[in-house]
Parts: C-alpha cells; structure tokens; sequence
C-alpha cells in the first residue's frame, strides 16, 4: 500500500504547490468545520479542504482518514477526496496503478459494508467513477466483476451486509455516469458497455425482488437498484420482468415508492414508445390497481392514489400516440384514459385534501394534440370515441374549480389559496385548449348549464357551481375570438340576473365581461347590461382589481359607444377616486380608462370633464407646493403626477392608435383647434414647475415629472407641438442644476418626434447642446457614480445620429469630447451602459463622411476607440456583450478601412494586449479576419466570440457550451 500511495502522490506532484496536507492537518480543519462557532473560521478551513481534496498529498491522507478508529466525517471526507481524485484527475493516475486501486477500494467497501452507510456510498461512487474511466478496454466486464466479488462466499461480511453493498454499488454506477465528466466520444463507448452489462445486474435484481426470503430492505434497495439502470435508456422488453415484480411490490407499503419510482422511470424513458407490445402488458397491470386507487381515495391516503396516478399518467402521457395507433387495442387504452379521468376529479379540494388532480392535466394535452394529428379517417373514428371523453372532462373540471364554501375557505392558508389560485389558471388553460376539439359546442354546453342553474327552482342554489361555469365561459373567451358565438347574446342577459353575494363570484363575473368586451364593442346595443354591474363593483374595494381591470377593457374596446354613458362613468371614477378606495396601481389603470373613454368624446366635452376630474388633484397639488418637502407629502406629489400621466397616455383625441386599423375605422372626425391635452398642460406648467423647484435633486419627483411629458407626447405626437418650446426650456434648467437620467430621456423623445421639423429645431438644439455640456462636465467630475445619467447620454446621442445628424454640425457641440467620453463609458461595468456607448458608436461611425467633425475625431481618436474594444473583447467586458463590440468592429471596418488596417496591427503588436493567453499568430489570423470581411456581419461576430475565448482560456471548453 505505501508503494502505491508514493506513486499515486508522485503522479499528480505537479498538480499544485506542496501545501501541508497532512492527516492531521486534515483532521484539525475537519474538526474546525464541523464545530467552530466561528463563521469565518469555518470558511477557512472549507477553502483550505477543497485545496486539500485536489492537492497530490490527498493519495496519501485519504486511505489513513478511512482506518477504523476515524469518526465517519472523518471517513467521509477520505472516500469524497478519493472520489474527488479518480473523478477529476484520472490522467494523472499510472495504468500501472489501476488494479490495486481497485482492489483497495474493494477491500474498503467490504469493510464499510457494515459501517457508515454514508461513507459506503462515497465508497461505492469512488468505485463507480473508477469502472467507467476504465470501462470498456481496461475492465471490459466491471458490473460482472462487481456482482462475482460480492457474491464470493470467502468474505468476512455476512451475505447480506454484502448483498447490501453491492446493490449500492450498482445503484450509484449509472447515477455516476450520468453526471461524469466523461468527453462525448468515451461516453458513447461507455453507455453501449453498460446497456450490454444489464444482463449482469438484472437477473440478479429480478431474483432478489421475487425471493420471499428477501427481507424488505434489500427488495427496496433492489428497486431504487432498478430505478437507476432504466434512465441508461435500457430497451424497455428487458426491464418486463422487473416491472411486473415492481407491480407486484405496490402491495407492499414499505416498498411502495421506491415501486412507484422505479415503474415511472422505466415508462418514461424515451426510446419505450418502440416497444408497442410490451406497453400493451403494461396497460392491464396499470388497470389492475384501480382497487387499490379507490380504496385509497376512500381512506384519504393521499401517498398511495398520488402513487398510482403517476404510473397512469407516465403511461398514457409518454404514449399516447403509441397506444392510439393500435386501433384494435382501443377499448384498453380507453380504460386507461377514463382512469386517468378518475385522477383529474379525484374528491377533495386541491391542495388541501389531494395533490392529484393537477399532475394529469398535461395528458389531456397529450392525447388531444395526439388526436388531432392523425389524418382526417382515423381522426374521425377518435373524435367519435373521445369528443363525450372531453365534454366529460370538462364538467370535471369545472368541479375541481370550485371554490369550497366560505367557511372551509377561511381557514385555508395564504399559501394553500395561492396554490389553488395557479392550480385554476392551469384549468383555465386546459380548457380554453379543449375549445379546439369541442368548439362551439363547449360555449353551447356551458351557457345551457348556466341557464338551467339560474332558472331551475329545484336545486338549491350554489354560488361555486354558478362561478365555475362562468370561468370556464371566461377561459375560452379572453383568448379565442367569440364575436360570432350565438350563445354570448344570451350570456350577457344571464349576467344580471346573477345573484351576487360573494367576493369570489363577483370577481369571475367582473372578470368575464371583460373578456366579453371586443364582443360589447360589436353588439353595443348589450352595454347597458353590464355596465351597471361594473360601476357597482368600482365602489367595493375587495374587487378592485377586476372591476378596473374590466371598465378599462370596455373603456379601451367600446370608447365610441359610450359618450351616453360617459357622465356616469365619470361620475362614480371621481368618487372612488376620491375615497381612496382603490390601491395606487389600481387607480392609474382608472385613470388610463378614463383616457379611452374621453377620447371618443367632443373637445369641449372632454374639457368640462377634465376640469371636473383634474381640479381636485391640481388644487391638491398647489397645496403641497407651498408646503416645506417632506416623504409623505412627496409621496402624494407622485401619485398626483402619476394619475395625470396615466391618463394622458391614453387620451388621444387624434386617434394615433386606431391608425393601423385603416381611416374607414375612424368614428370621429380629427378635432380642430388645440388639443385638451395640451391645454391643461399649459394650464398646469407653471404649477408643475413650481413643485420642480423644490425638488429638483429627488429623482423620483423628477422621474414623475417628465413622465407626464413622455407620454403625453408619446400619445400626441405631432399634436404635442405647442409645448415644445417651453418644456424644452424647463428641462434645460432642470438638468442644469441636478442632472438626472429621465430628464435625457425626454429629451431623447423630444428629439425623436420634432428635431426633423424646422420650427422646432432651434429649441431642440439649444436643448440638445445645453445638456451634452452639463453631461461632458460631468465626466470630468467623474461619472462613474452616475451609470444611468451615462446610459441615457448614449442613447440620446444615438437617436440624435439617426434623426437630426444636424445636431452633430454645430460648431459648439463638442465631438471630440463627446467621442472620448463615450469611449470611456465602453469600459463601465454596467452592461446597459456599455450597450449604449456601442450604440452610439455603430450610429457615428457611419457619418464619417458626411460629417466633417465627426470624420476628424475619428482619424484623430479612432485608435483609442479600437484599443478599448480589443481591451473588452480581450476579457475586460462581460462575454454576453461581445456581439455589441462586434457592431463596433464590422462599422470601422466598413467606414474607415485603411486606417482600421493600419491600427489593428499596430494596436495588437505589444505582447500580452489584449490577453496573455494569445499568440502573435493568433492574432495575426483575428486581424486578417476582421479585414476581411466588410459584408457579413454575423461572421464578424462568430470572429469576435471565437477570439474572446481564446483571450479569456475558455477555447473548446464544456463552459463555452453555456453561450
């Protein structure tokens, strides 16, 4: 054994410095790790063993950590630093060495058999890891090897400490190779070495599983045995005596999840869809354990009928198509399919009384797309047998929706309530995918039981039943076009005459018009039904969210058909807005509501319930303008200036949005005259600047602030035109005196929409060079701790390239600054930052030619530009920017060719730049390549990717893989 450990240790000596990895070292910083209460020192000796685990010296101290007389951390850490030293550093190993490697770790799990069952399986992986780096030329029968070695009489282990440890072994040899370090090739060899071993391990398994003497924990350990080896993708006809032992086990309680696991996994693996007449066997075993199921279900044993789900489940949904296309076998599969039926509406509610339920739910996927795949002959015969199975499934459906009563509910917890909520969006889901093979018969269906629920005197009535019928209803119409339904006409007349006493239900209701809304629009005549019921809602707090949800989609849908209504609506949104009833986010979709809805009315309409809806806020406003700044009074400041906002994003009286739908959509004629937006802008200016005053170093209030502006003008566009001056006139005195990043913003929105328009372009200049000087002073100052302000620069100077290139031809702009700053802002370590500064430099280099200050700046500083996209692609910069840097690279290469092939030579010639890992030749192919290619810019990327990891070391290994 010493000669052994020499060699092993002088095999890998060059592998890292002579630390003092002793054995007794090792153990004092076990014994740190374990029991210092100190945080610190428990990293320490953590880092310290990990060096430890790789070192040379760990073929020394593994073996004596192992002895006897070692607590099992101990032992533990010696079978893991072995493990650690086959698994990662095989090559270092002699071949010499390998058979009484083997036979020592032989020797140990003998040994450990019958000792810590945590250091036998650290052991066995050792082991395991061992066979498959010698497997298959070097120990071409391991796995019989292993079962022969165990099953030796001679030992001094009894036979079933032995048989324990070899089932161990055999477990954790595929979970091993599964999760090896193994190339590709050698896995391939190492896979079909082990599918041919399977006739080693699974006759033995099989004999273990159907011995009655076999006490229960090695049958166990015999499952979990076979659960491993059938995720090698072992040919599903082997595994059929196995299964049916497995079946056979489900008896047994104490057996019952490893059977279950071991059953799921041999279905389940991808290649058993081949094996059509073995699934065929498996069908009647599945439908055997229909006693058990119900037996289960009655006694409230949620293990065992979760149990058996998963097998029906893992049969009929990785075999559908299997299964369906043995047609004379349709009866069977039919049995199978209306078991898992029996699944899905298994009693109780989800998840507080079963967990079943929602694992079929993917199957009736499965079999539906399943269905519709097969050509129209066969299709026919499925629909005929499957469309009742569906309708059926359906109503189960719906009644695993329901809610429990409201007592029951009450004492549910928040999580549980969550759960149920997810676990109805997943039924909404299925359901709205069951309307594409029942179709409009589904709507049909669901309005004639609602009918009938609404107008029968039999049966008490259920608020649960009534609500599920509407959400299945509200499934299918928020996502699939009802507008030619016959039955929606009826729906919305049922609406009103539901009797709404519960939370739950008035939601689903609220939350059904809604998806009724694009309907609404088509059949206005049908909006005084509902609409009633909406406004009622707005006042209750507890259904904010879905009745503002809803009077939005309606507001949003139907604008041109509710002038009538628009008092009202107005009316009741003033007051729960005045009430606070609702929470903030609610209150700006309120306020985005009521823009749909005064767009559609007259101008002086729209500016008598303006005044009315904004007055109170504006004298709120003025109010806290005079009052000394505070954070709860800022904190109404925003939420005033966001609800003016959310309504101006919406309110378009020029209809930009219904532009895509063609002008002979348009119901209104384009107002003349100056547009109510505006003019309660220009009323509120001075008021809004006032507020600025005393804010103007809060960002929030300055974000709120010229959040009115960009969306106003995002909305009006050209209408927006007679603020221009003025605003661009505050935001120079705002960024002035405390530059901040949504000020720039705005002003790149300004320079978007008006920059191109003469009568507009002086303002936007002086605007424009005003905040580049106080943004260039602020790289002077240092702007590293303002990354967005930075961010926001490049984008401005990039929408400024691509709009008004003008803006770069006045004499007081200062380009050269301007270049060397945005090269500076390429080496942040803020990815958004450096994805605008790339921007801004794909957008300038083109102009080169055109632009004289531009072309100079460009010969002048062009190199050091050039040097900090090397530097970044030389590893500087985050590997997910490259293609950014790429941009850069293929622009100067298509713009300024010769002096890019005079400078990337140049720049590439010191040793070392931009990475140490690179040679002259290597270099010398990237620049050669770049020039080469002026048109593809793909290419220019794939060179840069490949490039980069060369810099970085990365070349052609498995971390590459990960981009």
């Amino acid at each position: 054994m010493e000669r052994r450990e020499e060699q092993l240790g002088a095999a890998g000596a060059g592998a890292a410095p002579a630390l003092d990895f002793t054995v007794e070292n090792v153990e004092k910083a076990l014994h740190q790790l374990y029991y210092d209460p100190n945080i610190e020192n428990k990293n320490l000796a953590q880092k310290w063993l990990m060096q430890a685990q790789v070192s040379p010296q760990a073929w020394h101290f593994s073996w004596q950590l192992l002895q006897p007389d070692k607590v099992p951390e101990i032992q533990y850490f010696g079978a893991s630093a072995l493990h650690i030293k086959i698994s990662r550093y095989w090559s270092d190993i002699p071949t010499d060495q390998y058979e009484s490697l083997k036979a020592q770790l032989f020797t140990q799990i003998t040994r450990f058999a019958s000792g810590s069952k945590i250091v036998l399986t650290r052991l066995c992986v050792a082991l395991a890891s061992l066979a498959l780096s010698m497997m298959p030329d070097a120990w071409p029968c391991a796995v019989a090897d292993m079962v022969r070695l165990f099953q030796a009489e001679d030992s001094p282990v009894d036979s079933q400490g032995r048989c324990l440890a070899l089932l161990e072994l055999l477990t954790v040899l595929p979970e091993e190779f599964q999760t090896s370090r193994l190339p590709q090739y050698r896995k391939g060899l190492v896979r079909a070495s082990l599918a041919v071993e399977c006739g080693a391990v699974f006759p033995l398994l099989e004999q273990l599983l159907q011995q009655p003497s076999s006490p229960s924990c090695v049958r166990q350990k015999v499952l979990k045995c076979f659960s491993s080896w059938v995720q090698l993708e072992v040919p599903l006809q082997d595994c059929e005596a196995l299964i049916q032992a497995a079946f056979a086990a489900l008896q047994d309680s104490e057996l019952f999840d490893s059977s279950v696991e071991a059953i799921v996994n041999a279905i389940s693996q991808p290649d058993a869809q081949r094996y059509v007449n073995t699934l065929l066997k498996l069908i009647p075993l599945v439908l055997g354990l229909q006693e058990q199921l119900r037996q289960a279900v009655q006694n409230g044993d949620m293990e065992t009928s979760h149990g058996i789900c998963r097998i029906a489940v893992a049969l009929g949904e990785n075999h559908s198509r299997a299964l369906l296309d043995q047609v004379e076998h349709w009866q069977s599969f039919l049995a199978l399919v209306n078991m898992i039926m029996f699944c899905t509406g298994i009693p109780g509610h989800y998840p507080v009384n079963e967990t079943t339920s929602s694992l079929t739910l993917t199957f009736w996927y499965t079999l539906q797309d399943d269905i519709l795949s097969f050509e129209a002959e066969k299709q026919a015969v499925y629909q005929q047998v499957y469309r009742p199975v569906y309708f059926q499934l359906v109503d189960v459906l719906l009644h695993k929706a329901q809610f429990p009563s409201d007592e029951e509910y009450g004492f549910w917890s928040s999580d549980e309530k969550e759960q149920f909520r997810i676990y109805r969006v997943d039924i909404s889901d299925t359901l709205m995918y069951v309307y594409e093979m029942l179709g409009a018969e589904l709507l049909s269906n669901l309005y004639d039981k609602l009918g009938r629920l609404l107008t029968s005197s039999e049966e008490p009535y259920s608020w649960q039943h009534t609500e599920a019928l509407l959400y299945g209803f509200q499934s299918i119409a928020e996502t699939i076009d009802v507008n030619y339904s016959d039955v929606v006409p009826g729906l919305i007349g049922l609406i009103p005459r539901i009797s709404i006493s519960n939370v739950q239900l008035a939601d689903t209701v609220m939350f059904t018009i809604g998806a009724l809304s694009e309907w609404l629009a088509d059949h206005p005549v049908m909006i005084n039904s509902v609409l009633p019921l909406v406004l009622h809602a707005l006042g209750n707090p507890e259904l904010s969210v879905s009745s503002v949800s809803t009077l939005k989609k309606i507001c949003r849908e139907c604008k041109y058909d509710l002038p009538p209504y628009a008092a009202n609506i107005v009316a009741v949104s003033q007051d729960v807005l005045m009430k606070q009833i609702h929470k903030t986010s609610q209150c700006m979709w309120l306020m985005q509501a009521l823009g749909f809805l005064l767009s559609a009315l007259q101008v002086e309409e729209i500016l008598k319930n303006l005044h009315s809806l904004i007055s109170p806020y504006i004298q709120q406003l003025e109010k806290l303008a005079e009052e000394i700044p505070n954070p709860s009074n800022k904190l109404a400041i925003v939420h005033i200036l966001g609800l003016l906002s959310n309504l101006f994003t919406t309110l378009d009286v020029s209809h930009h949005e219904d532009d895509h739908e063609g002008p002979e959509l348009r119901k209104l004629p384009v107002p003349q005259g100056p547009n109510p937006v505006v003019v309660v802008l220009q009323q509120v200016f001075q008021l809004i600047q006032k507020v600025l005053s005393k804010w103007l170093s809060d960002a929030q209030v300055v974000e709120a602030v010229c959040a009115i502006f960009e969306k106003s003008v995002k909305t009006l566009l050209d209408d927006f035109a007679p603020m221009v001056p003025q605003l661009c006139e505050m935001l120079g005195r705002m960024y002035s005196t405390v530059p901040q990043a949504s000020a720039l913003d705005l002003t790149r929105q300004l320079v978007h929409i008006f920059a191109h328009e003469p009568a507009h372009f002086p303002p936007i200049e002086a605007l424009f060079l005003l905040v580049t000087s106080v943004t260039l002073s602020l790289f002077q100052q240092g702007p590293r701790d303002h990354p967005d302000i930075v961010d926001s620069f490049m984008q401005l100077l990039a929408q400024a390239l691509k709009r008004k290139p003008d803006l770069f031809q006045c004499e007081r702009l200062d380009v050269k600054a301007v270049f060397q700053c945005a090269v500076l802002a390429l080496k942040f370590p803020e990815a958004p930052t450096v994805k605008a500064s790339c921007g801004f430099f794909t957008e300038l280099l083109p102009r080169c030619g055109e632009i004289e200050s531009v072309g100079k700046v460009v010969q002048e500083d062009g190199r050091m530009l050039l040097i900090a996209v090397l530097e970044a692609i030389g590893g500087q910069a985050s590997r997910s920017l490259m293609d950014c840097f790429a941009d850069i690279l293929f622009a100067l290469n298509k713009h300024c060719f010769s002096l890019l092939s005079m400078w990337i030579k140049e720049a590439l010639q010191p040793p070392g730049f931009p990475s140490a890992r690179l040679s002259p030749e290597q270099k010398d192919t990237f620049s050669q390549q770049i020039l080469r290619e002026r048109v593809n810019k793909r290419r220019v990327k794939e060179m840069v990717k490949e490039f980069t990891l060369l810099c970085r070391g990365l070349h052609g290994t498995d971390y590459t893989a990960d981009y």
